[in-house]
């Protein structure tokens, strides 16, 4: 072989290892780049990502994804400066002004105060029917803004310049800055939604500020997230993305997570078969935390027979829910009131649970009082689950066994379901809630009046209203927390809802990730999170 001909053979070999090397890398980017994404599980596809419209934990969380607040809960549980560079508050309490960092929108825009100012009053608005609305309503003028009394320009947040938010309150709030911290306090890129009110549901129009951007959106099957790399902190975000997927079946669920298929499977964002419970703990892979969240069923009192009171009470006592837990809901705390125990305000309870007697007494005089002999059928709607439709069963079976009454059970699917809550199509509903801040207020507060977006039940008490009312301007801690005391007890004399269990969360994870926040209110944030 001559010269020329070896170095033609010599210059093949080269070139072959430098292609073949090249391959490598970039095959070992792209498997370091899968290595460093979070893949979830969505139960359902959100109803919204919007911040000023979300009202459930899965728009929540994704929200809490993509947004940054003013302020930012912890891995203390306490609330951060986020967006806020500085805070100030007056010796009063009642003006925050906030110094806002430097920082920019995902489509390079920089956040501004106005941003903030805009946000809120959208949700203010009257025409715009956030069901949030209330949580602003410590704001200056911002109820009687809500209720079309006065006008936008009254409510007490304005942006004094670009970095400058202006923040007077109706009342000291000794959790405001918890507030801050919250989903519908976020801010939204005012000219991206006066150009495009639909800009939330899609991913080539959806706009950010927080550590996290919306990648890619394929309706109802995958949500994927990627780092904001305009995020003000972005330094302290170490995945590259998050991956969404969203099989309603928890079974399936669980095997995804068993094949490797994801990192973590179970709550916040769904749930565990129930009868895979006892094995994944036995294993120890079960993390189980308890949180400020109570299950319940809503009865529609503006619907016949549940606008009967003691017909609502015999349904709420007829119900046995330590024998529910025990076979149905393993690791849950049966509520005998509607504020969770880590805040409890009558930690003994105001009912005695399993009691039949008192139950069939309340149903004979209600059903005296509406003057017929016996109940006709009821129907009791809930959310599609496997979780949801074993407890609606066994709940169906006990108010059979202790009222002789006959229960159709009816399951829907998410967007139905949330719209004949809202709508009043329903006689009982499947509902739960878990704390937006750590206070008793944020459960009782969601039934003063039957006119807000969260109070399902359409119940409403003067007294109740006149409690909670006063509660708001009590700057004496016992005393406020007397009369929130108070008021649960009246809320739990008409039982416009039938508490059934405390939630505990239980889910499972792979254990390379750390570093997600799973707070005391079962709030997940992503911030921090790593694939180590």
């Amino acid at each position: 072989m001559n010269k020329k001909a070896v170095w033609i053979v010599l210059a093949t070999v080269i070139a072959m290892v430098v292609v073949l090397g090249c391959g490598n890398i970039i095959f070992n980017k792209r498997q370091v780049a899968a290595q460093n994404e979070l893949r979830l599980n969505l139960h359902n596809e959100p109803a919204t990502i919007d911040p000023g419209v979300a009202e459930d934990l899965i728009s929540g969380s994704i929200a809490r994804a993509a947004f940054d607040g003013l302020t930012r809960i912890g891995a203390d549980g306490k609330p951060h400066p986020s967006m806020a560079e500085k805070i100030d508050i007056s010796p009063d309490r009642l003006t925050y002004t906030f110094t806002l960092r430097d920082s920019r929108w995902s489509n390079g825009d920089p956040v501004t105060a106005y941003d903030f100012e805009y946000a809120w009053k959208r949700v203010l608005n009257p025409p715009f029917g956030a069901s949030y609305a209330y949580q602003l309503y410590h704001l200056k003028n911002a109820e009687k803004a809500n209720k079309g009394k006065i006008g936008m320009d009254e409510v007490g947040v304005k942006a004094l310049d670009d970095k400058r938010l202006q923040v007077t309150l109706e009342h000291p709030a000794p959790y405001f800055l918890e507030l801050t911290a919250f989903y519908t306090y976020y801010p939204v890129n005012h000219k991206v939604v006066e150009a495009n009110p639909q800009w939330a549901l899609d991913a080539a129009t959806f706009v950010s500020n927080g550590p996290f951007k919306v990648e890619s959106w394929k309706h109802g099957e995958k949500l994927v997230l990627s780092k904001n790399p305009y995020y003000w902190d972005k330094d302290a975000v170490k995945l590259d993305g998050i991956q969404f997927s969203m099989e309603g079946n928890e079974r399936k669920e669980l095997s995804m997570f068993e094949k490797n298929e994801l990192d973590w499977a179970g709550a916040p964002l769904s749930s565990l078969p129930l009868d895979a419970l006892p094995g994944l703990r036995s294993s120890g892979k079960l993390i189980s935390k308890p949180i400020a969240g109570t299950y319940w069923y809503s009865f529609n009192t503006e619907r016949f027979p549940f606008d009967n009171k003691k017909i609502r009470q015999a349904f709420v006592h007829a119900i046995n829910r330590q024998k529910l837990i025990a076979e149905v809901a393993p690791g849950n705390r049966p509520a005998t009131g509607v504020v969770p125990s880590s805040m409890a305000l009558h930690p003994q309870g105001y009912f005695r649970d399993n009691d039949a007697e008192t139950a069939r007494k309340l149903l004979a005089e209600g059903l005296k009082e509406a003057g017929i002999t016996q109940l006709p059928p009821v129907t009791l709607m809930y959310n599609m689950s496997e979780t949801h439709a074993k407890i609606a069963k066994a709940v169906q079976e006990q108010w059979k066994q202790v009222l002789g009454v006959d229960v159709k059970l009816e399951e829907k699917d998410w967007n139905t379901f949330i719209r004949d809550l809202h709508q009043g199509n329903y006689q009982i509903g499947r509902v739960g809630w878990v704390g937006d801040f750590n206070d008793p207020v944020n459960f009782l507060e969601l039934f003063k009046e039957k006119g807000t977006g969260t109070n399902y039940s359409k119940w409403e008490n003067a007294a109740y209203k006149s409690l909670l009312s006063q509660s708001v301007v009590e700057r004496d801690p016992d005393k406020r927390r007397n009369l929130l005391a108070q008021a649960e007890q009246i809320l739990m004399e008409e039982m416009p809802v039938a508490p059934v269990y405390f939630y505990t969360d239980t889910y499972v994870m792979n254990e390379r990730v750390s570093g997600v926040i799973v707070d005391g209110l079962g709030f997940v944030d992503y911030k921090w999170a790593k694939m180590n």
